[in-house]
């Protein structure tokens, strides 16, 4: 059973999701998954072709911006903030527990303006803390108001 968390009226966030979980989210009109975990990051992990694969033929956009250890890049923002911005349906992010969908998540909707503490309140209402990123939040919000 997958573990969808709503970030947002568009966007939910999920730990590392099955072909299964695909036609969940296909049944619940998710329009788009986006994966943000690198593949061969575990040797459990399942590849990102078969989740892209099962998306395609359930009818959903599939998108890879993976977030390996480095951290995050302002191009992973910025394809983060497209990709959310390129479906008017509702968007299911993963990665392998769903923190680093979250952070990304946070960090393309500071930089399209959004408020930190919405962000943040949101991300807590999932279950996220994005403590860890609240400078960057704050930096890329107040540098889309400048």
């Amino acid at each position: 059973m997958s573990e969808f968390r709503k970030l947002s009226g568009t966007v939910w966030a999920s730990p590392q999701i099955g072909v299964e979980d695909v036609a969940e989210a296909a049944a619940a009109k998710f329009a788009l998954i986006i994966n943000n975990r690198p593949d061969g990051e575990a040797p459990d992990q399942l590849d990102g072709e078969l989740i892209a694969q099962a998306a395609r033929d359930a009818g959903m956009e599939y998108r890879a911006i993976p977030v390996g250890q480095s951290g995050f890049s302002e191009a992973q923002v910025a394809a983060m903030a497209e990709a959310l911005s390129s479906t008017d349906g509702k968007t299911l992010a993963y990665c392998r527990s769903g923190t680093r969908s979250t952070f990304l998540w946070s960090l393309a909707q500071a930089q399209q303006g959004k408020e930190p503490d919405d962000i943040v309140a949101a991300a807590a209402g999932a279950g996220y803390d994005v403590s860890p990123i609240k400078a960057g939040i704050d930096m890329l919000a107040a540098k889309s108001r400048a």
